[in-house]
């Protein structure tokens, strides 16, 4: 099923400013990524904290904001579409038997306090909060930066995702909800920016087709940036469930999705958590150096 989002009638500010709540993440003093705590955006959009821009060493950019295809997409974020029936990803609702619609079900995911402010750590607490401010799960986030060697650095990315103690909590996704196309989305995702058509593979397949939908232990997307500069992410971390939902043609974007075909449900009172890891590196990398990269053996 093809996405059609022309009707769209909601305009979004490209380059929203900085506030205070915004933090640099650092690698040996040179930022390479911008966390937006608390962003003013249409309720729309699915407000959330989210990273961008996010570089390489060498000043690249590897995601997108606010683009013109999927207005609601945040660089890279946590987000999900279902969360016992409000919308925390942005955009239209897919619903059963009627596809994607504009319902008023957005909610949001806010920051409530700091625990570290650091530019190699950062780690705070959110709660996940339905359209009338209700809490539906509280979170603990932690991001932090490393360089892996002269060309690549590392985000690592952990949190927790608690259910209140009186009552379960579904988390879904368009596929879940009657979608065919394998468009189970939602989970820690990040919107790429590229140039040229984006190119994926897993250590056994490559393309979109065969790696969407996939539990393999890696991923790799290479791009070019929008100052034509080639840079390759390698993505590792799929909790027990977890698929990587992927799109290269429409759009460049790799997600961790949390319910890519089925509803995951967190009981009364219990957590989930997640934890991966994002190589950025410069240039674009072959199979085996990605895999490198991915089990952390030299390269």
């Amino acid at each position: 099923m093809a996405e059609n989002y022309q009707e769209l009638d909601v305009i979004a500010d490209r380059q929203p400013g900085v506030t205070e709540n915004d933090r640099q993440l650092s690698v040996d003093d040179v930022p390479v990524a911008r966390y937006v705590v608390d962003p003013a955006i249409d309720p729309r959009h699915g407000p959330r904290p989210y990273l961008h821009p996010v570089r390489t060493l060498g000043g690249t950019v590897v995601t997108d904001v606010f683009p013109a295809d999927h207005v609601w997409h945040l660089g890279a974020s946590l987000a999900v579409q279902d969360v016992d029936g409000t919308n925390l990803w942005g955009g239209r609702t897919y619903v059963r038997d009627a596809g994607y619609t504009w319902r008023d079900d957005h909610g949001r995911i806010a920051h409530t306090r700091w625990e570290t402010r650091d530019p190699q750590r950062l780690a705070h607490q959110l709660e996940w909060r339905d359209r009338a401010g209700a809490v539906l799960l509280t979170e603990r986030r932690e991001l932090a930066a490393q360089r892996v060697d002269e060309r690549a650095w590392a985000l690592d990315v952990g949190y927790t995702l608690t259910a209140p103690a009186d009552r379960d909590v579904a988390l879904g996704s368009p596929a879940t909800n009657g979608r065919p196309g394998g468009a189970g989305y939602g989970g820690f995702f990040w919107r790429a920016v590229s140039t040229t058509p984006g190119r994926v593979c897993t250590a056994t397949a490559e393309g979109e087709e065969a790696v969407n939908g996939s539990a393999e232990p890696w991923l790799a997307f290479s791009g070019t940036g929008p100052d034509g500069a080639a840079y390759t992410l390698v993505l590792v971390g799929l909790a027990e469930g977890d698929r990587w939902f992927v799109r290269t043609a429409m759009y460049p974007g790799i997600c961790v999705a949390f319910a890519f075909d089925r509803p995951r449900v967190i009981a009364a009172g219990a957590s989930r958590a997640g934890r991966h890891r994002v190589v950025v590196a410069d240039g674009t990398l072959d199979r085996a150096v990605a895999d490198a990269l991915a089990t952390g053996e030299p390269v």
